[in-house]
């Protein structure tokens, strides 16, 4: 049985709504899920930012903004390495030791300039515990390449598909953790 599902698709696709869907559905049949999530911030139709969150405690924090003038800039970005430490790596770090199934949404060119991000990534690939990660789909790094090359099952997600994926990848993680079939 597969332990790491990782799923990648181009912007706007739906990633981050079916890592949602997913957290929901074990949620609601018990499962501990742990781990972190990413949102957009919009201000004005117009996206200036990402906001980072912790799934177990429900801690937010801003990922990247483009009104910063500090930190690392990923494209019009600047990543905030401490909300970034102190709430992505934080959560996924603790989601490798406390949790049931882990869930990183996501892993990519903001996120991986944190070393303590990086870490617990790396924690949470050596652990034992049912994984589903989001990649970045055109980034070549160590890490998403560690994730490409130990995952069971890998998505490629697209308009069509996206509602199929997120039922399949429920069903399995379910399956994974022991729980109840969906």
């Amino acid at each position: 049985m597969p332990r790491i599902w990782i799923v990648t698709g181009p912007p706007g696709v739906g990633k981050s709504t079916l890592i949602s869907r997913v957290v929901m559905k074990l949620k609601s049949a018990g499962v501990i899920v742990g781990g972190c999530t990413t949102a957009e911030l919009r201000s004005g139709g117009t996206r200036v930012g990402f906001e980072v969150r912790d799934l177990t405690s429900g801690r937010t924090g801003e990922l990247a903004s483009v009104s910063s003038r500090f930190g690392p800039r990923v494209g019009r970005y600047r990543v905030n390495l401490q909300d970034l430490a102190k709430v992505g790596a934080a959560g996924v770090e603790a989601a490798a030791v406390r949790s049931e199934v882990i869930v990183i949404d996501e892993v990519g060119p903001m996120e991986l300039v944190s070393p303590e991000f990086r870490r617990a990534v790396s924690a949470c690939i050596d652990s034992s515990k049912p994984l589903l990660a989001v990649v970045h789909e055109r980034l070549e790094d160590d890490i998403i390449s560690e994730l490409r090359s130990r995952a069971g099952e890998a998505y490629v997600l697209t308009v069509e598909n996206r509602d199929e994926v997120a039922d399949q990848i429920a069903a399995a993680l379910l399956d994974a953790a022991g729980g109840p079939k969906l």
